[in-house]
This record gives C-alpha cells, sequence and structure tokens, in this order.
C-alpha cells in the first residue's frame, strides 16, 4: 500500500488545512522547491511539524538534535566531508548500529558510503534541516544549507512534491517499466549478480535479459522502487512484500512487488497486472471449439465446484476472471475471496484476505454465505477448511469456482481426498475439474510452413494420417515478436466432466490413473496432449513448444 502523500499528513495533523494545501500545491507548480519547504516559506506551519510529518511518512523517528548532548567520540567517526555532504549527524550506537541523524529521508539512499567508511550498518532518525545545518557547523566548521537537503542525483524525493524528475535513478525506474509493458512482459526481476545487477523481463514465460547495470546502481535502484511500493529501505535482511500503482504510458499499472535478500544483496521481482490486458473473455482463452461449448455448459449449472488446476503462472486465474465476466449479469451476485485480488471486476463483490488478522479464505467464504450469492470464487483451496466450506456452499446451491495446484484434471479429486476431506463429498460436489498450462503462439507475421517431421509428430504421438492435408508451422523470428518467432500464449486445457460413472469412482477411492483412463474412454475428458494436437495442426503452435509444456504430464 503506497505510503500518503506530506501534503495529507499535515492536513490530517490539522496542521494545515485543505485551502492552505491546495495554495501550496499552487506556489509549488514549476519550483523545484519541495511541499514542506514551501509550506514554511508561506507560514502556514513550522519546520518542526513538517520534519514530525516527513518522519512519519518515511517511517522513521524524528529526533529533536537540541535536546541531549553528541557523543564527540562518535562524531570524530564521521569524517566531516561525508557530514556535510550528506547532511547527518551521529546519534548514538544502538543494537550494532551506528544512529544518525538526517535531514531528508532521501538521503537514507546515500548512505551506503558512510557504512562502508565506518565498517559499520546504519539506522537513521530524521530532524529538522535547519538544526543539522547548525550541528554541523558546530562541530564539523563546514557551512551547509540551512533548508532541507537537495536530494542527491540517485535519489527520489519523498515530500510529497514534484521531485527531481531528471534523477537518473528515477529515469532508470519508468525506462524499466516502459520497457516492461512495451515488451508485454509479466515479471520484472532485478537480480544483484556479483560485478553487475542484471534486469530480465518474463515475455510469454520465459526469461529475456534485457539490461546488465553496474553494481554501484543496486542500492539507489532497489531503495527508490521500496519507497515507490510502501516497503522499508532500511530493513535489508528480511523478505518484503508490497505494491506498487503507477500510470505508464497513460495506462493504469498495478505492480505486485516481492523483495528477496540474497547473497550480492537484495533481489526484487515485480509482478506487472495491467488493468487493460488482464481481462480475457473465454473466447480469447484458445479453447477448442467443443471444449469451448462444454465449459460454458459446466458453468451455466446453477451449483457445484468448478476447479481449475495447474502450475503456478499457468493461468488459472485468468481462466477463472473470464468465467466470472461471462456469468456477471445483474440478476446475479458473484462474490470472491483472492489472495491477492489481482484485477477489479466491475459488478462483482471481492474480498481480500488477510491472514494476519484471521480474515482466511474460510472465514470469508463462511461470511460470504450469509450475503445469498449465486457465484462465489474462492482464490485457491488451501487446506481441508476451506475445501470443506466450498463443498458445503456447492451442496446448498451456490456455483463455486476455485484452483488447486496439481499437474493433471483427475489429480485434483485425490489432493482433495488428501486434504481429509471425505470421498463422499468430493464426488457429490466437484462438477468438472480442468487442468491447463500456457503455450506461446507462433508469430502470423514470420510463422513458417514446414514439412512434417516424423519423429517430432511420434513425440508428439500424432499419426501421420492425421497430419495429412494439415499445414505444419515453426518459429523463425522477427521485429514484430522480437526475434523469438512467438508472439503471446493461449492455453492447453485438460478438462474433465464428472458423471455417475467417475463419481461412483472418486466415492471409493480409485486411483487417479483408473479415473483418467475411465474418463477418456467414457469420452468426459480430452487431455493436455490433445488439446496441443489440435493447436499445432491447425497453426497456432509449434510440436516443440507443445513438448515443452506438457512433457512429463501425458
Amino acid at each position: 500500500m503506497s505510503r500518503p502523500k506530506i501534503g495529507e499528513l499535515l492536513v490530517a495533523a490539522g496542521a494545515i488545512s485543505e485551502a492552505q494545501l491546495r495554495d501550496a500545491l499552487a506556489q509549488q507548480r514549476g519550483r523545484r522547491q519541495k511541499l514542506g519547504e514551501v509550506v514554511v516559506a508561506l507560514g502556514f506551519t513550522d519546520e518542526v511539524t513538517v520534519a514530525r510529518a516527513l518522519a512519519k511518512q518515511a517511517g522513521m523517528p524524528y529526533v529533536d538534535l537540541d535536546k541531549g548532548r553528541l557523543s564527540p567520540e562518535l562524531l570524530k567517526r564521521v569524517p566531516k566531508e561525508l557530514a556535510a555532504r550528506l547532511r547527518v549527524i551521529p546519534l548514538m550506537e544502538k543494537d550494532g548500529k551506528l544512529v544518525v541523524a538526517i535531514a531528508d529521508p532521501a538521503t537514507a539512499l546515500e548512505l551506503d558510503d558512510l557504512s562502508f567508511v565506518l565498517n559499520a550498518p546504519l539506522a537513521t532518525a530524521l530532524a529538522c534541516a535547519s538544526a543539522v545545518a547548525r550541528k554541523i557547523k558546530e562541530h564539523y566548521g563546514v557551512e551547509v544549507s540551512g533548508g532541507a537537503a537537495a536530494p542527491p542525483p540517485a535519489a527520489l524525493s519523498v515530500s510529497g512534491g514534484e521531485g527531481d524528475d531528471d534523477a537518473p535513478i528515477i529515469r532508470l525506474v519508468q525506462q524499466m517499466l516502459d520497457g516492461a509493458l512495451k515488451a508485454r512482459a509479466s515479471d520484472i526481476h532485478v537480480e544483484p549478480m556479483g560485478e553487475r545487477l542484471r534486469v530480465r523481463y518474463r515475455i510469454d514465460g520465459l526469461l529475456r535479459e534485457v539490461a546488465a547495470h553496474p553494481k554501484h546502481l543496486h542500492p539507489p535502484l532497489l531503495s527508490r522502487l521500496k519507497i515507490m511500493a510502501g516497503l522499508d529501505i532500511a530493513e535489508r535482511r528480511k523478505p518484503q512484500d508490497g505494491r506498487i500503482l503507477t500510470k505508464v504510458d497513460g495506462r493504469d499499472l498495478d505492480l505486485r512487488v516481492s523483495v528477496l535478500p540474497s547473497s550480492h544483496g537484495e533481489a526484487m521481482v515485480m509482478r506487472l497486472l495491467d488493468k487493460e490486458r488482464g481481462l480475457v473473455s473465454l473466447t480469447d482463452l484458445g479453447f477448442g471449439e467443443k471444449d469451448h461449448e462444454r465449459f460454458k455448459r459446466i458453468i451455466s449449472r446453477p451449483n457445484g465446484i468448478v476447479l481449475v488446476t495447474g502450475p503456478t503462472g499457468s493461468g488459472k486465474t485468468t481462466t477463472l476472471y473470464a468465467a466470472l465476466k461471462e456469468l456477471n449479469r445483474a440478476d446475479r451476485k458473484l462474490i470472491t475471496a483472492e489472495d491477492p485480488v489481482e484485477y477489479q471486476l466491475a459488478g462483482i463483490n471481492q474480498c481480500q484476505v488477510h491472514a494476519r488478522i484471521g480474515l482466511t479464505f474460510a472465514r470469508i467464504l463462511r461470511a460470504m454465505l450469509r450475503q445469498a450469492p449465486n457465484v462465489i470464487l474462492v482464490g485457491e483451496i488451501r487446506d481441508k477448511e476451506t475445501a470443506e466450506v466450498a463443498i458445503q456452499a456447492s451442496l446448498t446451491g451456490h456455483l463455486v469456482f476455485s484452483t488447486l495446484h496439481t499437474n493433471d484434471a483427475p489429480s485434483a479429486l485425490t489432493r482433495l481426498v488428501e486434504m481429509g476431506v471425505a470421498p463422499f463429498l468430493v464426488s457429490a460436489s466437484v462438477t468438472a475439474v480442468m487442468a491447463q498450462r500456457l503455450v506461446r503462439t507462433l508469430c502470423k507475421e514470420c510463422r513458417q510452413p514446414t514439412p512434417a517431421d516424423e519423429v517430432e509428430l511420434a513425440a508428439l504421438s500424432i499419426r501421420p494420417e492425421q497430419a495429412t492435408g494439415a499445414t505444419l508451422f515453426r518459429e523463425r523470428g522477427c521485429e514484430k515478436c522480437e526475434m523469438s518467432g512467438f508472439r503471446g500464449r493461449k492455453g492447453l486445457f485438460e478438462l474433465l466432466e464428472m458423471d455417475s460413472r467417475l463419481r461412483e469412482m472418486t466415492f471409493r477411492g480409485e486411483p487417479n490413473t483408473k479415473i483418467r483412463e475411465e474418463a477418456i474412454l467414457a469420452g468426459k475428458m480430452s487431455t493436455l496432449l490433445a488439446d496441443g494436437q489440435r493447436k499445432v495442426l491447425n497453426g497456432m503452435t509449434s510440436v516443440r513448444e507443445v513438448l515443452r509444456v506438457i512433457a512429463g504430464n501425458d
């Protein structure tokens, strides 16, 4: 969640009025001056109040430098050149760290030099800029500006004003986001690699290195992104998760941020949720004609559980959102429990899981049932409690959608039983299970016809007579697809529809291999392999791509 702006904090604290904030913002436009400086210059409030608000915004303690005595030993440890350049005053040693007072939250991004010189970890507190300048002159004999320190070239202004839009790190972040959006990337990976900083995009499911930067850019770049994500820039030992809401090229972007400490420093992954591109219809998922009709018929039923399975990143959530979009009508009530809520769906009640406060999938589900919904989406069934509540909901007249992590469709039935759900409940409630993968589609601008290779066809179990009359294609590469030969992805689907015989086998606890065989013989399931064959024969993708995706599953 993004942090409030300094103006909002000052208004909330009663330090300035809404009208004064508007006046200050009007005065600030076109100037390289921070909002905090403007409200003080206009006489709306004092420097101490602004400094306290800045400290709250940055998540730092505030310190009054006029109270207490500074340690001469600590003052000697900090070279006066660094004290003057960074505008820092050493305060105390606490928990193995040297605590320093700074005049500007952005200075925290530049303290690596001081930490390196002192060979000690640092912690920060915020003080009034004039007090910091006064103490530096008093103890180091160096004159520095009494106003708030100008942000260093690689720093982010977090005071709530416009900031220095020309800062190299700000431009680098903007270029990174612009490039990811243009490349259709789903993730951005920022990884320290010893002597360099590697940036990779995940495009159509595969990682591609797009930039390598000098190692010294790692701290300011990570700090800039952390501040955007509302994370603690001083915490470098623990994993952190955050969220960035921003606009890129006029489009709203929601980035889910994960930071993980590694041997060379913190690695960050940002998952891009493009609100314009993320929501697709059932027809855009890549269903074959028969599977499309079957799935539409299944989700039009008034009750039962429909499960979508597959590994992480296989498009399960996209499929479920497409199903909800299909069912979203004025005469139906739809509620979701998600962790996290990835896309906002108009007309649907969406609930965010908060496990820390006890708001789990199961608890939200129970509350949902009192809201009289027609359709319920549970983001994921992770435990017995959630599974049993979902099953009870389906048995009492609700249509329930959810996901599981299994490799194929029949395995979902046995997975529920392994969780501790009674087999008779599983057999009575589950209407259908769909396993899926995402396969890259050939670029239509450059794909080229290729003669049928008997070895490749055999690997995909395509008989020569099946390939008769079909035109097979393979990737080539052009500017449009960035020489990859592929552009975009579609789903491979394995749709299992339950019938009385399959329910009986589930009730008896038959192994999923037997359930799979029976479902195929009865025409109740088309496998991932069969769907891959169809997509190769109709020219959507290549044999090698299908084999890459479903290897070991058929």
